[in-house]
């Protein structure tokens, strides 16, 4: 058992103290104890330095009921724990981070193209088809991922794009008509 952060994923990134970047679930779809492995959490690492190596003295077991969620920064150090017992212990990890900074799993290739045109706007957003901003996570000439998988949803993301760039080149046209006439 190593007591990690989920943090450190984003290296060589460096964030500043404080700055969290994702928040991790884990929900548990059998019973979480001691013996089974529980996920092992050290409270408080979330505003200790990085790089620090603990002992499972420093950790306590997230013990939960089957429908628990179990819910962390990443900036927390946790790890699974040593199953002892003969039965299997299963959960489903989904982290949420900031927008701009790329997911741990390759949502775009794990879920097949004709399945997540099946899916919710919500959990297509969810798994990554959206921009972060104006202009990270487009596609071609600042396209919305979204529209790839359901083209219908066109305008749904930061707006039309076409529109938006006539109404730039209208502005920046006006300013430069300003500054001549001065």
């Amino acid at each position: 058992m190593i007591l990690h952060r989920v943090g450190w994923l984003n290296r060589p990134n460096v964030f500043p103290q404080g700055y969290e970047v994702q928040c991790n679930t884990i929900w548990a779809m059998t019973d979480f104890t001691e013996e089974n492995g529980a996920t092992r959490v050290v409270p408080g690492s979330n505003k200790l330095g990085d790089k620090l190596k603990f002992k499972l003295e420093d950790s306590e077991g997230a013990a939960m009921t089957k429908g628990s969620v179990l819910v962390y920064s990443g900036s927390v150090y946790h790890a699974g724990g040593a199953n002892q017992s003969n039965s299997v212990r299963a959960g489903i990890n989904i982290t949420y981070n900031v927008s701009w900074l790329r997911q741990e799993e390759n949502q775009y290739l794990a879920v097949p193209l004709e399945i997540a045109r099946t899916l919710p706007v919500d959990l297509l957003k969810l798994i990554g088809y959206q921009r972060g901003s104006y202009a990270l996570g487009y596609v071609d000439d600042l396209r919305d991922p979204i529209e790839v998988v359901r083209p219908d949803l066109r305008n749904l993301g930061f707006g039309d794009m076409d529109a938006a760039k006539d109404r730039l080149r209208h502005a920046s046209t006006s300013r430069i008509g300003q500054n001549a006439a001065r």
